[in-house]
């Protein structure tokens, strides 16, 4: 199969009419074939009218049907085969094991919505029946549950070109909802994209959908996917990635005659606090740990241990002195994309010139030049500061998206505790911890409850599992919405509402509310769960 470069527009490959660019191989620099030409705005209205005329149809869907089509946009992807892989390589510059990895999560997260949803739990149907006696006024019949909420614009991720792109996670939840999906594509790995879309657009096929429920559009620059977000059509948007582009998004979409929600995950700094007797235990093991952590992925995930926070003394000292020794060794890694590499490095310089900060170590030397002639490769780095200066440097709490990490050195357990008090929001928060050393730290789980999406105890926060108790999000700055996961299946959330139908015909009523129960749900019922029917 050869990339065309065209995008998929309610079930029809069109050359775009704007702007065209082309992937560039991270690696090496080299410019990839073939070129994309990006949609015009005519085009994007297109797209989404056609999601907005399938609306409907799509979310009265039966669970069972739209399970079956996420099912087969997995077998397509999967069958895509080693084409898939080597293009998700060229793009990336990801070693071959990585593209096979997240095609696999890929993958199981569109089956384990498929299986989610035949079970009906997301719908979260209830039933108060009438009580026509009650005094001193009686009940009428009240019935709701969750419905799709209409077309939902998806932005593909640069760092996931297919986790967190063309149909990964914001994908699958809005299709298991029942919202058609309009993909912005990321202009670092359109031919991926392109290859996916041609898997999502067979599924649709396969499964007697209309077109509209799936279009792929792209675009260089910004412009494509303002005018996506600003089209009225659009019900709700996902989006991972910068902080910068997230929030111009929730800007532009606040803006709007009709406001709507978008759903943003945008990165943290992702604390990882070390407790004094973990480190008189186990100092050189946790820095061995840390450090494959913070270099997974040559440090570009949104959960990369960017901050590191301990009370001074031996054991911290033993587990800088590991830490750094181990950093020294790793290679120069490959980052996403040029902008990425620039903005890494201009972050690593904002970081060397705040107050009290010190370089621990660094990675292995690498190139200075990125652009054509070489590939944009990078140096990890590893930093230290005071407690005292971390508190009065707002600047100290910026994400730096790559291998880097500051180590806050703190006075005593009380500047521990004013530290992560000052933390903004984040998608994780670590604790490093012996034995039943945390039964005295309650202060310091509350503190990091309140800032948290989720923490982790003995382990490292790179490596988010796809499952049903999942939450990747967190309080703002780490998402736009804190009550909202951007992976496993509570993230289906996010796309849909609740519905009350009141003294509404039996006949009329969706299947989730039906007396008979014809999909076998639990319900809840005046009150009580049970998958009974109503007599």
């Amino acid at each position: 199969m050869s990339i065309t470069g065209k995008q998929l527009i309610a079930g029809e490959w069109k050359a775009g009419n704007a702007d065209s660019f082309r992937a560039v191989n991270p690696a090496t620099g080299e410019s990839l074939e073939p070129e994309f030409i990006g949609a015009d705005e005519q085009q994007v209205a297109e797209a989404v009218a056609a999601a907005s005329a399938c609306a409907a149809e799509f979310a009265n869907t039966a669970p069972s049907v739209r399970a079956e089509f996420l099912n087969r946009c997995a077998d397509e992807i999967m069958a895509l085969g080693d084409e898939l892989l080597e293009r998700v390589t060229a793009e990336t510059g990801y070693p071959r094991a990585r593209a096979e990895g997240e095609r696999g999560r890929t993958c199981g997260q569109l089956k384990l919505f498929a299986e989610w949803i035949v079970s009906g739990e997301y719908l979260d149907a209830r039933i108060d029946t009438a009580l026509p006696d009650r005094q001193p006024l009686p009940r009428p019949d009240l019935r709701s549950f969750n419905q799709a909420l209409g077309p939902v614009a998806v932005f593909g991720a640069s760092n996931f070109p297919l986790a967190f792109s063309v149909a990964g996670g914001d994908t699958a939840s809005a299709f298991a909802a029942g919202c058609p999906v309009v993909v912005k594509g990321h202009n670092s790995h359109p031919g991926t994209s392109e290859l996916v879309a041609r898997a999502v657009g067979r599924a649709v096929e396969k499964s007697g959908l209309p077109g509209g429920v799936f279009s792929l559009i792209l675009g260089a620059g910004s412009r494509v996917g303002a005018e996506l977000v600003k089209a009225p059509g659009i019900k709700a948007v996902g989006f991972t990635g910068s902080f910068t582009g997230g929030t111009a998004l929730f800007k532009l979409a606040n803006e709007r005659l009709e406001p709507i929600p978008v759903f943003a995950e945008m990165g943290s700094v992702n604390p990882v606090v070390l407790l004094p007797q973990a480190l008189e235990n186990s100092a050189e093991t946790i820095a061995e740990g840390f450090i494959t952590s913070l270099n997974m992925g040559t440090g570009q995930f949104c959960v990369n241990p960017g901050l590191v926070l301990s009370v001074e003394g031996e054991g911290l000292d033993r587990f800088t002195a590991a830490a750094g020794e181990a950093l020294s060794k790793v290679g120069a890694g490959v980052m996403l994309n040029k902008n990425t590499l620039s903005g890494y490095r201009s972050g690593l310089a904002h970081l060397r010139d705040q107050a009290g900060v010190e370089q621990l170590a660094q990675g292995q030397a690498t190139e200075e030049s990125a652009g054509e002639d070489g590939g944009f490769t990078c140096q990890a780095g590893l930093f230290t500061v005071s407690g005292a200066e971390f508190l009065a440097n707002p600047a100290l709490q910026e994400e730096v998206f790559g291998p880097v990490s500051l180590v806050v050195k703190c006075r005593d357990r009380e500047e521990l505790l004013a530290v992560v008090g000052s933390l903004k929001g984040q998608l994780t928060g670590t604790l490093q911890c012996a034995d039943g050393e945390l039964d005295s730290y309650g202060d310091l789980l509350q503190q990091l409850r309140q800032r948290v999406g989720r923490i982790v105890v003995n382990g490292f926060p790179t490596g988010v599992e796809v499952c049903h108790a999942m939450m990747h999000g967190g309080p703002f700055p780490a998402a736009t919405d804190s009550r909202f996961t951007s992976v496993g299946t509570m993230a289906i959330a996010r796309f849909v509402r609740p519905i009350c139908f009141q003294n509404y015909p039996e006949n009329l009523l969706p299947d989730a509310l039906k007396n008979s129960n014809p999909l076998g749900l639990s319900r809840l019922v005046n009150g009580r769960k049970t998958s009974d029917g109503i007599g």
